[in-house]
């Protein structure tokens, strides 16, 4: 793989990240218009069900407005795997993240987990993602 594939793969998770910690207009601009998401964590069922950017840009906005202090970053080093397609990368990224937020007592809980991206035609077409859950752990600390 060339090193601008590679360079599109990182920069995807990365635009995917901001997204979740809150620049929700970028969902129409790296969501394809129509997706796949499966969550494996208790309590995102929601997610589950979201097909098109809209719709997964208003779930990202009410899951910050009940975790105070939400923030999500990459960790580890992206596993990059994309060709070019009529022209545009297509294949699969996946990269640790931690997720941190301030619990009720005031407390922050840090969470690892996994997304796995794939790409088609450029856009994020599906994405499977794995976290630690509620009595997780974190991987780099």
């Amino acid at each position: 793989m060339d090193d601008a594939l590679r360079r599109f793969g990182v920069e995807a998770y990365e635009r995917w990240t901001a997204m979740w910690n809150g620049e929700t207009g970028l969902a129409a601009e790296i969501m394809a218009p129509e997706f796949t998401l499966r969550y494996a964590q208790a309590g995102t069922e929601a997610f589950d069900e979201a097909r098109e950017p809209q719709q997964l840009a208003g779930l990202i906005a009410g899951w910050h407005g009940r975790r105070p202090g939400l923030r999500f970053r990459s960790e580890g080093v992206a596993v990059v795997d994309l060709t070019l397609v009529d022209g545009l990368p297509s294949g699969v990224v996946a990269r640790p993240y931690l997720a941190e937020f301030t619990d009720e007592q005031g407390g922050t809980v840090a969470r690892s987990g996994t997304d796995t991206l794939r790409i088609t035609a450029g856009r994020i077409s599906e994405v499977w993602s794995v976290s630690s859950g509620a009595a997780g752990r974190t991987f780099y600390r």
